[in-house]
């Protein structure tokens, strides 16, 4: 029997075997804070990646950004949500509990593994309202794109600033992800990695070409899928893709000084490998704002109904940050992220020079590609489920 609280599971990261992507301090949980880790997940770098250099400031804000999306009907489409978003109103429950009724234990990963709860999920803590707007894919939010990796929090923060919008909270991604029942998968009570991305391997990233930042590698590593391209990952929302595939980063709701609080980064859903969390309600709060990844991603959030949109996070907003603190920490502005995205819709791409394999890449070339999403190389190739066993 599990349960899950409004801030959930925490997953120890630690794995001295694994190679650290340089400058990384290690910044563990406390035992008994949740489940094992895996060693995919602890390959993260037991901690944080350092953040780009500084760049300019700007208020500007822009216009929002998406594709609409085929797939659930939600009351979005009644003019609620911009397009290429999903409304989400209702019931949050801070904490639940589901029954799980068979599992299997990864050995890699010292972790089990549930592959069937019993319904329903059971809300024992408080129920809050909720109304909101969330993107129907990670970004770029497009359909039949790849979502975008390789962006710390920051920088993901001032992507989405820069289309009006602003990061999800970590109970808002749940909420999209879970839907009004509460399920453990968007799908429903049985886990699937036919229907949400993952199950595969491990494949050995070499770190230090991983926080290079070197396309190849990144490429390399990459057993996603494109956005919308599984019609069986959408939640009861309408939103899409949300447990397995890449990972995602939100916003913490936590002000606590203690582990869970740490940090205003937190990373959910949970990626494309073997034996990791695959649900809508762990998460992992071990990494800090400047943490980047080969399969983390981010999507973005607004309130609905055409209400203004503050682009900082709960304890940003709290400790009353300007937002050109933000801009300063990701390395570019909002008005750059505007100037690149009109750049790409006219000519169809950047310009960017690749970072180099085996050393740092050059300040403009990394906030280039960054900018642009041009991290990972032309040699990825899209998951074909392969992996998986055949069905039962």
């Amino acid at each position: 029997m599990r349960r899950y609280s409004a801030v959930p599971l925490a997953f120890i990261i630690a794995c001295a075997a694994t190679p650290q992507v340089p400058e990384v301090p290690d910044e563990s949980v406390p035992p008994g804070a949740g489940d094992s880790p895996a060693p995919t997940e602890a390959s993260l770098a037991s901690g944080t990646a350092p953040p780009t250099a500084p760049g300019p400031t700007s208020t500007a804000t822009g216009p929002t950004a998406g594709d609409p999306a085929p797939g659930k009907e939600t009351p979005a489409e009644s003019g609620a949500c911009p397009s290429g978003m999903k409304l989400v109103d209702g019931e949050y429950c801070t904490e639940v509990k589901q029954t799980c009724n068979k599992s299997w234990f990864d050995k890699s990963n010292k972790k089990k593994v549930c592959e069937e709860f019993t319904p329903p999920t059971v809300c024992i803590g408080n129920k809050v309202k909720k109304r909101y707007c969330i993107d129907t894919y990670a970004w770029p939010n497009k359909l039949g794109e790849r979502p975008e990796v390789m962006n710390n929090y920051y920088q993901a923060q001032v992507k989405c600033a820069g289309i009006g919008k602003r990061l999800c909270t970590e109970s808002e991604w749940t909420f999209a992800c879970e839907g009004p029942e509460m399920k453990p998968f968007p799908h429903g009570y049985v886990r699937d990695a036919r229907k949400c991305n993952g199950d595969h391997m491990w494949d050995s990233p070499d770190m230090k070409r991983v926080g290079y930042r070197n396309a190849r590698e990144i490429a390399r590593l990459w057993h996603g899928v494109p956005s919308g391209s599984q019609p069986e990952c959408i939640s009861d929302f309408g939103v899409a893709d949300l447990p397995g595939n890449n990972d995602e980063v939100v916003s913490s709701e936590t002000f606590t000084k203690n582990w869970r609080g740490k940090f205003d980064s937190v990373n959910t859903g949970g990626p494309w490998y073997k034996g990791v969390r695959n649900q809508c309600r762990p998460k992992i709060y071990t990494h800090n704002e400047g943490f980047y990844y080969y399969f983390l991603g981010f999507r973005c959030c607004a309130e609905a109904d055409g209400k203004e949109t503050d682009p900082r996070t709960p304890k940003q907003k709290k400790k009353e940050w300007r937002f050109e603190s933000v801009e300063k920490l990701a390395g570019f502005t909002r008005v750059e992220v505007q100037d690149m995205l009109e750049l790409k819709k006219k000519k169809g791409h950047c310009d960017c020079k690749p970072c180099p394999g085996n050393s740092r890449c050059p300040r403009s070339a990394l906030i280039c590609n960054t900018l642009c999403g041009t991290t990972m190389g032309d040699n990825a190739k899209d998951a074909d489920g392969s992996h998986l066993p055949a069905p039962e």
